[in-house]
């Protein structure tokens, strides 16, 4: 049986993951907080946070794959906490790509952010030149910076890069854009648009997230490829079907002098080489309200 070290392993991705990669791999899964209780598969829980002082010592010895998912929750609070940030995004995935090359892995994947591309009305492709600088931000920054270290490992093993888009799905934090959508509109609160329609975007559902990193694990060579969802949405379509599946009408606030910032990602190379993604919003939104795991987190401030 192949091997693996995931780390990130409770997040959203994660535990998804997880739950794929159990019947066909030993999962070394690297998290700071507990997993979900399971007696099936090969799984040993490594209780780490890269946040702090740590050494790739507490990982095996030996591995045929690294999955990096592990990213910093702090990215709206910088300065305060841009020490952190920056272990969790960039020191950690240079500690971990040194491990999996002295490990013998086969192939390294990193989770990095569609949002290193900026902002634009075009769709953005893996071959374009991403802004080394300007109104990234700290956190983007750090993530880039990722990307740079692990471009520099592709002579020793695979290395695949995802670019995901806005993942959503059940088990999300409350303070994230999808399940801060859903209280909006529950709560009557306005979902603020820039323009008439808002930022366009190709949300992905955790499900077709993790299948794509299942398929990114069996590639040969060095890929970057956008991870984002089947189909282009405005704020205004995605706040009107929640509130369609809650039968409540949504409040919308229009910044007309707002010039919209769009995040869309061309996935013609996640079809061609990975799988085409397949949960539609309308579809995925269902499965996260009807999701015990939604009511579970207590609400947090929007930021």
């Amino acid at each position: 049986m192949r091997s693996c070290v995931v780390t990130g392993a409770s997040g959203l991705i994660g535990s998804h993951l997880l739950e794929a990669l159990r019947p066909n791999w030993a999962i070394s899964a690297v998290s700071r907080t507990p997993l979900a209780p399971t007696s099936e598969g090969m799984l040993q829980h490594l209780p780490v946070d890269l946040a702090g002082v740590w050494s790739p010592s507490v990982l095996p010895p030996k591995v045929d794959a690294v999955v990096h998912l592990a990213q910093s929750e702090h990215f709206r609070e910088f300065p305060e906490r841009a020490s952190e940030v920056f272990q969790v995004n960039t020191a950690s995935t240079l500690a971990l790509l040194d491990y999996a090359h002295r490990a013998g892995a086969k192939t390294f994947v990193l989770a990095s952010s569609g949002g290193i591309y900026g902002h634009g009305d075009q769709e953005f492709t893996e071959d374009m030149v991403t802004p080394p600088q300007g109104d990234l931000g700290f956190y983007l920054g750090t993530k880039l910076c990722a990307e740079v270290l692990a471009e520099n490992y592709v002579r020793h093993m695979n290395v695949i890069v995802l670019r995901f888009f806005f993942v959503y799905g059940p088990g999300q934090r409350q303070n994230m854009l999808i399940p801060r959508l859903i209280r909006s509109v529950r709560e009557g609160t306005p979902i603020t648009l820039q323009g008439p329609e808002g930022i366009r975007i190709n949300p992905t559902h955790v499900s077709d997230a993790a299948e794509a990193i299942l398929r990114a694990m069996e590639l040969s060579g060095s890929h970057k490829i956008n991870v984002a969802g089947p189909e282009v949405l405005s704020l205004r379509d995605i706040g009107n079907a929640i509130g369609q599946r809650l039968g409540r009408e949504p409040v919308f606030l229009e910044q007309a002098d707002t010039v919209p910032h769009h995040l869309v990602g061309d996935i013609r190379r996640m079809a061609q080489i990975l799988t085409p993604p397949v949960v539609r919003f309308k579809d995925g939104v269902v499965d996260l309200l009807s999701s015990e795991s939604y009511d579970q987190y207590p609400p947090q401030l929007q930021g």
